[in-house]
């Protein structure tokens, strides 16, 4: 088992991350969360239940398991005390011993969703798509340096201070820019008692706590949120989230800027789906949509933008993710198809691309398909990659000669361990 491994998103997002971490935290001494905040989720299904995971790493259900909150997330209080509140009503033990948050992680403040919300708004037709939690005006303010980390909650004579400051600053955006009510001092009094208050066991130097990990050769596991068309820098800008989900910056937002990953494990489902606004290359519309959606389990909830597997935004994903290996989601959900539709180029013009181009004209490309023939039968029982129709191992196949990688995991189940795992894993 490798010392250190990255589950990472190498499409647009809930490619089933969530389900791979919790399947192999079985192997890992520590899981940390090391980006983004609670604009994402991660669906687990185990023994206590089904649930949507926004701000806790998702090691949590696993006894013995050390979850770190690293410094690169964006911490929001309420939706984690909210979240952790909610796992331990259904059994799930959530204490400072099994849950650690840095006390370098910064602080999504109570004015950040309020802004997200009020710009999106200005936006208009325009808007970028947000999951209005905050994530966008936090990640600015944290650049520009006008937040308070986590560990100021211990010096509270200076974290009022400070805050205070920042009141005063973004009011005049709220009220300036927006014409919006502005934070008053009661908020945060109340901001900081009822939800900051009850995290402040969970606060510590994670970085000390991560190294001697390290040293004492502990199992460790990085996980992404959001997939690889959502980073910052290498995602279909403007439209990504904002901060940087590639394993590349796991060491970094992890706490430990020294730690090589020897496994980065890329997570695909078997068709197509995107949350939110931007160039999706291979989506579906109308009736041919809501077919699709139907035949993969999407339901109304999920808001999902829908198409078929895209073989260049994979190719691509697995490209600027680093993957060494790739784990390949709910092809069971393809069981009942005669032909099976694959995005294999991007047509611009008179040009065709089977690599990713420049973002700017994406929203100008169309899709060219091939057809592979479908295996019509149920696969969910399924557990030996030898007892797989021979249509579905080419399907398979097809990716990994794309992309270069082998597909090392295949889900056929929402269960945990509803998994056909190749070769030595």
């Amino acid at each position: 088992m490798n010392a250190c491994t990255a589950i990472v998103g190498i499409n647009w997002g809930d490619e089933g991350k969530g389900r791979m971490v919790d399947l192999l935290t079985e192997a890992f001494d520590v899981v940390i969360r090391y980006q983004g905040g609670a604009n994402a989720g991660h669906t687990v299904i185990n023994q206590f239940g089904e649930f949507e995971i926004h701000a806790l790493p998702s090691g949590v259900f696993r006894k013995g398991v050390v979850n770190v909150i690293g410094n690169g997330v964006a911490l929001d209080p309420e939706k984690l005390l909210g979240e952790i509140r909610t796992l331990q009503e259904k059994g799930v033990s959530i204490t400072p011993e099994n849950l650690m948050i840095s006390d370098r992680a910064s602080l999504l403040l109570p004015w950040h969703r309020r802004q997200d919300v009020l710009e999106e708004e200005r936006l208009g037709e325009k808007q970028f798509g947000s999951s209005r939690q905050g994530i966008g005006p936090f990640y600015s303010d944290k650049h520009q340096k006008k937040t308070v980390l986590a560990g100021e909650l211990f010096y509270p004579e200076i974290l009022k201070e400070d805050l205070e400051s920042l009141r005063k600053w973004k009011n005049l955006i709220l009220t300036g820019v927006y014409g919006a009510k502005p934070v008053s001092e009661q908020e945060i009094e109340e901001w900081l008692r009822d939800y900051c208050e009850p995290l402040k066991p969970f606060i510590t130097d994670t970085q000390s706590f991560l190294l001697k990990a390290q040293d004492d050769n502990k199992r460790i596991l990085f996980e992404a949120q959001m997939g690889a068309l959502r980073d910052l820098d290498f995602g279909v800008y403007p439209y990504t989230t904002s901060s940087n989900v590639l394993a590349s910056y796991a060491p970094i937002g992890a706490g430990m800027p020294g730690v090589e990953i020897d496994r980065i494990i890329g997570v695909v489902k078997s068709y197509s789906t995107c949350v939110g606004k931007g160039p999706f290359v291979c989506e579906l519309s109308g009736e041919e949509a809501e077919k699709m959606r139907q035949t993969c389990g999407e339901t109304e909830k999920t808001h999902h933008r829908i198409g078929p597997f895209d073989l260049v935004a994979t190719r691509y994903g697995v490209k600027v993710q680093a993957a060494t290996e790739i784990a390949l989601t709910k092809l069971d959900m393809l069981s009942s198809l005669d032909e099976i539709p694959v995005c294999v180029r991007y047509r611009y013009g008179d040009q065709e691309f089977e690599d990713m181009p420049f973002p700017a004209i994406l929203g100008k490309c169309e899709p060219v398909y091939e057809k592979i023939k479908g295996w019509n039968c149920d696969i969910s029982g399924i557990r030996n990659w030898w007892d797989l129709p021979v249509e579905a191992q080419n399907f398979v196949k097809l990716i990994e000669e794309a992309t270069g990688v082998v597909v090392k995991w295949i889900s056929v189940g929402a269960e945990r361990h509803s998994i056909i795992r190749r070769g030595q894993t």
